[in-house]
């Protein structure tokens, strides 16, 4: 059996600092203002792209900084281990983008986006073996979730 995963306030507090960084670049990269002046027909499915992969990578952030600030505020006695417990757990990254429309993205953005995934790759394992002595069963509303997300994949 592994060791249990230690977190303690210095680094949440550098992961959260991370993730508003990369938030920034990820705002940054996708802001469609002036990129779609001179727009073709040709363009519209390398806008359909860039639109699509903007709104995975940007929830995906949310839901880092979120995961991060709950960290953030029961280390700070804010909230108690059962409220962390409840509204602390990240949600699995399961949507992956269409490598077509990947391809029709510049490859800044392409590794902006693998970036982010890193990131939340990252954050999965800490909040995944954090606990490791826990069997909880997911929510009602995480398992929805997870049958929506089977059915959509499908």
């Amino acid at each position: 059996m592994s060791e249990p995963v230690a977190i303690n306030p210095r680094i949440v507090e550098a992961l959260y600092c991370e993730a508003i960084v990369l938030s920034d670049e990820v705002r940054h990269a996708f802001t469609l203002s002036g990129r779609l002046e001179t727009v073709s027909i040709d363009e519209d499915l390398a806008r359909v792209a860039l639109s699509s992969e903007g709104l995975r990578t940007t929830t995906r952030m949310m839901h880092a900084i979120a995961w991060l600030l709950n960290h953030r505020a029961y280390f700070m006695g804010e909230i108690n281990e059962l409220q962390l417990h409840r509204h602390g757990r990240l949600p699995s990254d399961a949507r992956e983008a269409d490598p077509g429309q990947t391809a029709l993205l510049e490859p800044e953005i392409v590794e902006l986006v693998e970036s982010t995934r890193t990131f939340y790759a990252r954050l999965l394992r800490l909040d995944q073996n954090w606990r490791p002595g826990e069997t909880c069963q997911p929510s009602a509303l995480e398992r929805l979730r997870e049958r929506l997300e089977q059915r959509l994949a499908s």
